[in-house]
């Protein structure tokens, strides 16, 4: 089971205890996933264009508890005249009225993932969308988002209007607007998880930088002092460049603060940078003095 049909799941099972909120999902549900028709008889029908079982039983669920209309019985024109001047017509908005609170904004929030919303694997990425048949239901679901603090974008695909939420920190937010608990609480455990080996990586990574400009940054240095003992010779230079140019020779590997210890007497990790590059200067001049010397 995909990580979306584990909080599809989750917020099917939740239903509110307070019929304005219940009125207020099932809205959300008709609008994104609802539709209405008659039988060959003639009846009221009402059904839930979804492949999820779970979303199908919550929308019956809700539709029994509001107005008693159970998913294998004629509806009568009663039921139907009464669930059209709650819920309107389902290529428009939710009626506002229904949503004028913050729990059924919630309520509606829940609604809205069930018909028509799906989260990616948080292993793999943060995305959340919801896909919209109409630009004012997706600048709806905008809105009400906006209300809990939840930043939201919407862009057209296709023939649709995607509002989406790319950032770990907002899906775990509506997650608990939604009020899905354990899908935020396997979320959050997936990010801990991630930004922990991103950070184990990154170190990892920093420091066989750190090894390769040790390694490359040494290779130069001792190419410069070879070429210093062939073309100009270690008898010529100061005794604390020559010194320098000994124990670098000497130990190929040694880090710079290693190789202060090894002088007499002994200098910081700066002393040691300063004498190196002396002699990387020193190898460039008497470099520079050969081509001349071989042009002319």
């Amino acid at each position: 089971m995909s990580f979306s049909s584990e909080v599809k799941d989750e917020l099917a099972k939740r239903v509110s205890s307070a019929r304005h909120c219940q009125l207020a999902e099932l809205a959300a549900v008709m609008s994104c996933c609802g539709q209405y028709g008659r039988d060959k008889n003639g009846n009221f029908t009402i059904g839930f264009q979804t492949e999820n079982e779970a979303v199908v039983r919550k929308g019956f669920t809700l539709l029994k508890k509001t107005y008693n209309i159970e998913a294998d019985v004629p509806i009568s024109g009663e039921q139907m005249q009464a669930l059209l001047s709650k819920t309107g017509k389902l290529e428009e908005p939710v009626n506002p009225l229904l949503i004028k609170n913050s729990c059924c904004q919630r309520a509606f929030l829940r609604g809205a993932f069930l018909g028509c919303g799906s989260i990616s694997d948080p292993k793999k990425g943060y995305h959340l969308e919801f896909v919209c048949t109409h630009k004012d239901k997706a600048e709806q679901l905008q809105e009400i988002m906006q209300e809990f603090n939840i930043e939201a974008k919407t862009i057209l695909r296709k023939r649709y209007y995607v509002v989406y939420i790319k950032e770990g920190e907002g899906i775990v937010n509506l997650l608990n607007v939604c009020e899905a608990p354990v899908s935020l609480m396997n979320l959050e455990n997936m990010r801990i998880l991630k930004e922990v080996r991103n950070s184990v990586n990154r170190r990892v990574n920093c420091e066989a930088a750190n090894i390769t400009k040790t390694v490359n940054a040494a290779t130069r240095q001792i190419e410069d002092i070879e070429y210093i003992r062939v073309h100009y010779g270690f008898q010529n230079l100061p005794e604390n460049l020559r010194q320098m140019a000994e124990v670098r020779l000497e130990n190929p590997d040694a880090p710079l603060k290693e190789l202060g210890e090894f002088l007499s007497p002994p200098v910081g990790k700066s002393g040691v940078n300063h004498r190196l590059r002396k002699l990387t200067e020193l190898a460039g001049k008497i470099k520079s003095l050969k081509k001349e010397e071989e042009i002319q």
